[in-house]
């Protein structure tokens, strides 16, 4: 089946979409420990794009677990599938899962930033072979080079467990007390920090609104905002 699928490319050239968007298309990929404010800053970015009046669009973990990298109970519970369907398609939080759920939203991301938009992404992402295998696909682009920028929101796990929004630090350490272990990243999985990330920003030292100046000046610098 494959050797009769084949790339077709359109007639509409990244120059006339950075023309008509005074904006060049990237990928900004926000990678952290649970709670160490990815989403935070990645939805303040948005905002402040949207109101300078550029196209930006945030796909958060959790929100695109709920759809697109559904796990086995949601896709039985929203769409009927079987049980064996489901657990077929769905995607849990073993290492095979999260590599698939990284580059499936790596796919997206390409997509959208293809169009033109800013792709921010919001995920642990925590494998760093997964997070190249993405910006890979940006690079070899098959309409050219797209943009990809690694924002590493490092900050330490202590403040995130004090945070613990979603109190999964909280349920991890008490699994691996009870002898079960829950493959939470940072508890009982590893976390691969970015080797050569574009920019680092740690939520505990610094606001908010110092991350998403940070970005927006390497946008700048960059000549991805016109």
């Amino acid at each position: 089946m494959s050797s009769n699928i084949f790339f077709h490319a359109g007639t509409v050239t990244c120059e006339e979409r950075t023309k008509l968007l005074k904006q060049t298309g990237a990928t900004i990929w926000f990678t952290g420990l649970s709670g160490s404010g990815k989403s935070t800053i990645a939805m303040a970015l948005e905002q402040v794009l949207i109101q300078r009046g550029h196209l930006a669009y945030t796909l958060d973990g959790d929100n695109v677990r709920l759809g697109l990298n559904a796990g086995p109970k949601i896709l039985a519970e929203t769409r009927g599938y079987s049980e064996e369907v489901s657990k077929r398609f769905g995607l849990g939080f073993a290492a095979a899962d999260r590599e698939e759920n990284v580059r499936r939203i790596g796919e997206v991301a390409k997509l959208f930033a293809d169009a033109g938009l800013f792709a921010l992404t919001s995920f642990i992402s925590p494998y760093r072979k997964d997070r190249d295998a993405a910006r890979k696909a940006h690079e070899q682009n098959k309409t050219g080079a797209i943009p990809f920028i690694e924002v590493y929101v490092n900050t330490p796990i202590a403040t995130c467990q004090t945070r613990d929004p979603k109190g999964l630090y909280k349920q991890a350490r008490a699994a691996v007390e009870a002898g079960k272990g829950m493959g939470f990243t940072g508890v009982d999985d590893p976390y691969e920090p970015p080797a050569n990330p574009e920019l680092t920003f740690d939520a505990t030292s610094q606001a908010t609104e110092q991350g998403v100046a940070l970005v927006l000046k390497y946008l700048e610098e960059k000549g991805l905002l016109k």
